[in-house]
């Protein structure tokens, strides 16, 4: 093919050199066909870099390769992202050499009775199991409780807070991904998260159709659903055979059990393609474990209080810094953390972002060495400790910062301010230990500012303030201020393994109508170990 196009190209210019054209005007047209040929030859020789080539060698020993190759041309080169490379197609690879979306040749989307069926049986096995083996009473249901729901309406309920804040969304993400593991996007599958939580509201339980059920579900359930779609994409290789075939399935399969469901029923789980079929992102996990120091006085430091085993984990999905367009959730971030010691609550707090929209592309996106990311987020916030409680659900502007001071020094700062449509709030000190609601609902507005001075690998010192505003719409009447403080420092002591130190403040000022205001102050301390496992072609930690 190389010798044809040399050919014509040769003819070409024995052509033009035989016309009576003037020598500029031969020159112009000779740099034209040689680009042109050029082009052409080029596009002939590129094979995209992430398939599998049959007979040329084991599948496993091929995957090796092209994993090593990407980190080799394709990781960061000046922190912020890969230099730019002919082997990647931008209008459908993102820098790294992954996907911008799933392939949807390999993931078709199905007609939309498949993913309402699993809808109503996500809402069938819940209820079974409430009703046959925890035997709750809500789960008593018949033609007259319908017709009770349906004529009496909607109300504010009085479940526990755990199950309003965790419980609902979670189900909720299982009707999202429902939809989502069927080829729909992140905005189609939402509607099957609102149906299902109809559904439930009105035929799922004996009590009253519940508005914070209603927001809460299809919303959070789409923001945890999405993050574990995303997550499991990132686990799953359809490439892969044997041991590491299995072990992705069953790891994608517990991280979003719905997705892994249905793709044993599509038979996803035992195809084998030449090339990757899923959208990924750059992933950087981060697990910390230690001791969780809470004190009961006011404002103490290692003060008297029960002192806990904890075990957190933070995702941090996209590199933000990437010069590109994003769809929901190409960049999010997700923390959660358990204790282990003191009381029947393990699950202390869960926190996250994911971008809706955003755009760090135009001239406006970088000044010098300063490099900015804005868009369009929504928040989740769920504390549910010895402290206090916190539930909200956010969505507003968000803007990441990355200077960098010298070759080893980096400053990343990130703000935020959202309106909150819904939050709940604990009405006192500690948090509900009762089996009925002890929490207001709210609405207000949230800021948020991190920032992160990460000193080569050896040293980072970091900085979070979290702020609340919270009018209270349903409880005693009033406004509440909560303020979170998080100074923290961790030295690295081996490869990816840091020794740390977070002191935690808990302000909330409380300003009831007619009544005398509630002013409480709480610390926290922790000391923990952290296992940063980055990403060999995203080079540091954002957040």
């Amino acid at each position: 093919m190389a010798s044809l196009y040399s050919i014509s190209l040769k003819a070409c210019i024995v052509l033009i050199s035989s016309l009576n054209i003037q020598k500029k005007i031969r020159s112009l047209i000779g740099l034209l066909l040689i680009l042109i040929s050029s082009t052409s030859l080029f596009a002939q020789t590129v094979t995209p870099v992430d398939t599998i080539k049959p007979g040329k060698g084991p599948v496993k020993e091929q995957l090796k390769q092209i994993k090593e190759a990407k980190v080799k041309t394709l990781s960061d080169s000046t922190g912020n992202q890969p230099k730019k490379s002919p082997l990647i197609d931008t209008t459908i690879q993102n820098k790294y050499g992954d996907l911008l979306n799933d392939d949807t040749a390999f993931n078709k989307k199905y007609p939309i009775w498949k993913p309402a069926l699993e809808v109503l049986g996500v809402n069938v096995f819940t209820w079974s199991l409430d009703r046959f083996v925890l035997n709750q009473d809500f789960a008593h249901i018949g033609p007259s409780t319908w017709k009770y729901n349906i004529q009496q309406g909607w109300e504010w309920d009085s479940d526990r807070f755990g199950i309003n804040f965790i419980g609902h969304p979670y189900t909720g993400s299982m009707y999202f991904n429902a939809a989502r593991s069927q080829g729909y996007t992140y905005a189609q599958s939402i509607p099957f998260a609102v149906a299902g939580s109809l559904m439930w509201e009105y035929f799922g339980e004996n009590t009253r159709p519940s508005y914070n059920d209603i927001i809460n579900t299809p919303i959070n359930g789409a923001f945890l659903g999405e993050i574990f779609y995303r997550l499991s994409s990132n686990i799953l290789d359809d490439r892969t055979t044997g041991g590491d075939r299995v072990f992705r399935e069953i790891a994608a399969g517990l991280v979003d059990p719905v997705r892994g469901l249905n793709r044993l029923l599509q038979g996803k789980s035992f195809r084998k393609t030449t090339k990757e079929v899923y959208q990924k992102e750059p992933l950087n996990i981060t697990i910390f474990t230690g001791l969780h120091k809470i004190n009961q006085d006011k404002a103490t430091f290692f003060g008297k209080g029960p002192t806990e085993a904890l075990i957190n984990m933070q995702f941090d999905y996209g590199n933000p810094f990437e010069e590109r367009y994003r769809k929901p959730f190409d960049f999010f971030r997700l923390r959660t953390e358990f204790s282990f010691g003191s009381g029947r609550k393990l699950l202390d707090n869960l926190t996250g972002y994911g971008i809706l929209l955003g755009n760090n592309t135009g001239y406006k996106t970088h000044y010098g060495k300063f490099s900015v990311l804005y868009g369009l987020f929504q928040y989740d916030d769920y504390w549910d400790n010895k402290t206090f409680e916190l539930g909200a659900i956010g969505v507003g502007g968000g803007v990441f910062t990355k200077y960098p001071i010298n070759k080893t020094t980096n400053l990343y700062t990130n703000l935020h301010l959202a309106l909150v449509p819904l939050a709940g709030n604990s009405t006192r000190f500690g948090p509900d230990t009762s089996q009925v609601r002890d929490y207001t609902y709210n609405n207000g507005i949230e800021a948020k500012f991190e920032t992160t001075l990460n000193v080569d690998k050896a040293l980072s010192l970091s900085f979070v303030y979290y702020y609340f505003f919270l009018h209270t719409y349903v409880g005693t009447p009033g406004n509440n201020n909560v303020s979170i403080l998080k100074p923290r420092v961790t030295f690295q002591v081996a490869k990816n393994i840091s020794l740390g130190f977070e002191h935690f403040i808990y302000y909330d000022d409380r300003y009831l109508k007619n009544l005398p205001g509630i002013y409480s102050v709480r610390t926290e301390q922790k000391i923990f170990v952290s296992w940063f496992l980055e990403d060999q072609q995203r080079k540091g930690r954002y957040n």
